[in-house]
């Protein structure tokens, strides 16, 4: 039986607070032409990041889906949940930055509203999460991390680099917490025997342990050395698990040391991004 994801609403909603005001901030500051601006979330610009935010939360509100008929074969669309958020995409292409700082406004005004009526029990609740059927509040822990990857991408889009310490990104990093023995276990089919040592530097410093037996599991720590360490930056590892960087990338491998086993190494680096 699956053990539900238990947070604190008020630890979840202080950071999604915190996330809220540092995407009306770094909307604020950008100038016209830093709405068109490419980003490394495939297929879309700096308006579009900000429309798929908007069209989430508006979710979340139950506002209806905008009556919008996408093309066929979007190259970066590849399930249900990516037509969605095109369709959000897609009605806002012909607003302004002006227009859609105002909607951004709006729609986190009423979402503040929303969660200020939920107590600790509606978090505890039972919903569905793209992570699958977990709590509401597991929910919003991924709403933060969401925010703060589609934040980092229009932060690199527009070189204003930021927002690598404070409450959301320590909760992004919780939430990456839950997801590392997927991705050592399943994903990279790690052999039972080895364990993994993930060490972050810098801004978003952490470490995690993994053991593999029957599964891959995160320790508190291990009794030997891992069979391999890899070591990078905290910004760095979020770029390749949001699948916005490979991680053979020139500027990753130039930030990516790793001790032991190479082969090993190479199987939990390529199998890092799992994002939807």
């Amino acid at each position: 039986m699956r053990t539900l994801t238990i947070v604190d609403r008020h630890h979840i909603v202080a950071a999604l607070d915190e996330q809220w005001d540092a995407l009306v901030e770094l909307a604020v500051d950008l100038r016209p032409d830093d709405w068109n601006a490419p980003t490394d979330c495939p297929g879309w610009t700096v308006k579009d990041i900000y429309a798929h935010i908007i069209g989430t939360e508006s979710m979340l509100l139950g506002r209806p889906t905008p009556a919008v008929e996408l093309p066929q074969n979007l190259p970066h669309v590849h399930n249900d949940m990516g037509r969605f958020n095109e369709t959000w995409v897609m009605s806002y292409s012909e607003r302004s930055g002006s227009e859609m700082l105002a909607d951004l406004g709006e729609v986190i005004t009423e979402r503040r509203a929303a969660l200020a009526k939920m107590d600790q029990d509606a978090f505890d609740a039972l919903a569905w999460t793209p992570a699958g059927e977990d709590t509401y509040g597991r929910f919003m822990r991924i709403r933060v991390m969401d925010q703060w990857f589609h934040e980092q991408d229009v932060r690199e889009a527009v070189g204003r680099p930021g927002h690598l310490d404070g409450l959301a990104p320590e909760v992004v990093l919780d939430e990456l917490t839950a997801a590392i023995g997927y991705v050592i276990g399943r994903k990279a089919e790690v052999p039972p025997g080895a364990s993994v040592r993930i060490d972050l530097k810098g801004p978003m410093s952490h470490r995690w342990d993994v053991v593999v037996t029957d599964r891959a599991r995160v320790v508190d720590w291990l009794k030997d050395e891992p069979t391999v360490t890899i070591t990078m930056p905290g910004a760095t590892f979020c770029r390749v698990v949001g699948g916005r960087r490979p991680w053979d990338d020139r500027w990753v491998r130039s930030a990516t040391v790793v001790y032991g086993d190479d082969d090993i190494a190479k199987l939990v680096l390529a199998n890092l991004p799992f994002m939807i």
